[in-house]
């Protein structure tokens, strides 16, 4: 795929700033319009999108459809529902030293914003974001990964058969087109992907005081203490372990066991992954690719560290890698040091919940964290740690309630998205006083009569 050139993003950018600044994004019959025009596309598109994702990754149509499309229609039909009460300016109380003025909160939309997506969820993770940028009244450049270049070819159509070039675009191309973005003097910036490059985006961002959404990732730990349900645990587990592949920023990326039930533990994941994608595995339609293969060749040296347990059956001409289980892994190991991004799943041992925390607590913050265990434990769990989103006794499961927020802390992220969290992303909350004339106190002004009742009041 051809990359967009220098010019011609130049070109985009300067339209877009051009019509947003003619208003019309911010009319809201024109949000609304456009989500509605955004949906019946994806409707359309929707054997494209899902033919594409088997090309690339070798999604099924069940899976492509559960975790990409239907996230996305969700979320449009639910900032359709609610669009109307978030973008009304709210009223707060107050204080006693501004009455008789009216105090509110604005949203207006930042502007111009530019959305970069990674290759992971090379559709889902492009269109959400851009479902809140629609929804708050913003302008989008759009940049999918070329990593997955038929889905980006897919999108490319239903963007340029939705959109008009002014108001929603998209272009292509590599680490070079990416740096010719950065370079552009956007309102605000959405990346999804490595906290290496969230790095380059957010010091690109502050030379114009640029607001970014940084979607990153990192080590999510997947806890198991030795009073939690295990056949439970082992199933969820392996399904989050499993999905895409394990190529998802929430995936578990390790498991710290109790000692106890360590090998039960095992056992039961092995168990259950079987009986998701029968004792084939790669014959299985359900089970994904690796995307390519520098991806297969950095997950290959992790399968030489600690012992094999299970799978890790390779076939590097069709890049699948079996799901594997690695333990006696040590902490200076790169695949516990790495962000692993693939079917693997490294095991270590606790024998006190303290142990696990502190080596949790001892690394970067994860954007997301598993715990399996009573709930009472869990409570306090949560309160010795940290994570952009958690889970208890689940795993994944928390990026799929739009009324809560979904992002990173820390290394893992900065900014929350999804639901009303997607339409604040793109907006700027303006703060406005609206202050009668038919009365002026002189409380305010030199030489401050009364100020020693005011000292009181205030």
């Amino acid at each position: 795929m051809k990359d967009t050139s220098e010019q011609i993003i130049e070109k985009i950018v300067k339209k877009q700033k051009e019509y947003f600044a003619s208003q019309k994004t911010k009319d809201l019959r024109f949000r609304i319009e456009k989500l509605k025009a955004f949906k019946s596309a994806i409707l359309r598109y929707e054997k494209k999108i899902t033919d594409a994702l088997w090309v690339d990754l070798h999604k099924s149509y069940k899976e492509a459809y559960l975790t990409e499309i239907s996230i996305v229609l969700q979320e449009i039909d639910y900032h359709l529902k609610k669009i109307r009460s978030w973008s009304r300016p709210k009223r707060v109380s107050t204080p006693l030293q501004l009455l008789p003025s009216k105090s509110r909160i604005h949203y207006e939309p930042l502007g111009a914003a530019l959305i970069v997506s990674p290759w992971n969820y090379p559709f889902q993770l492009l269109m959400n974001p851009l479902v809140g940028a629609i929804s708050a009244g913003c302008c989008s450049v759009l940049k999918p990964s070329p990593y997955t270049p038929n889905v980006a070819q897919v999108m490319e159509e239903l963007i340029r058969e939705t959109f008009d070039e002014k108001y929603v675009s998209i272009v292509q191309g590599g680490r070079n087109v990416n740096q010719i973005l950065f370079e552009q003097r956007f309102d605000m910036i959405f990346y999804t992907g490595s906290p290496a490059v969230g790095k380059v985006v957010m010091k690109a961002a502050s030379l114009n005081l640029t607001p970014v959404v940084l979607e990153l990732g990192g080590k999510s730990p997947c806890i198991v203490d030795k009073d939690a349900s295990l056949d439970v645990a082992a199933k969820r587990i392996a399904w989050g372990k499993t999905i895409n592949a394990g190529q998802t920023c929430i995936a578990p990326d390790y498991l710290m066991v109790h000692e106890s039930v360590k090998g039960k533990l095992i056992e039961k994941i092995t168990l259950h992954i079987e009986k998701m994608f029968g004792p084939d595995i790669k014959k299985s339609e359900y089970f994904p690719r690796i995307v390519n293969e520098k991806a297969f060749d950095r997950l290959m040296e992790y399968l030489k560290q600690g012992v094999l347990r299970y799978g890790g059956e390779t076939d590097r001409e069709e890049r699948f890698i079996a799901p594997a289980i690695l333990d006696e892994v040590k902490p200076d190991d790169t695949v516990m040091k790495d962000e692993i991004f693939g079917p693997i799943l490294p095991v270590m041992t606790f024998r006190h919940i303290d142990e696990a925390l502190s080596f949790v607590n001892a690394r970067e913050k994860p954007l997301a964290f598993y715990y399996f265990g009573k709930n009472c434990q869990a409570k306090n769990v949560l309160l010795q740690s940290t994570s952009g989103g958690a889970c208890i006794n689940d795993t994944i499961m928390h990026i799929v309630n739009h009324k809560m927020p979904f992002g990173g802390v820390g290394n893992s992220g900065l900014g929350k998205y999804h639901g009303h969290y997607s339409f604040l992303a793109f907006s700027n909350q303006r703060a406005v006083v609206n202050t009668p004339t038919w009365i002026d106190l002189p409380f305010k002004y030199v030489p401050f009569k009364y100020f020693n009742w005011i000292k009181r009041v205030l």
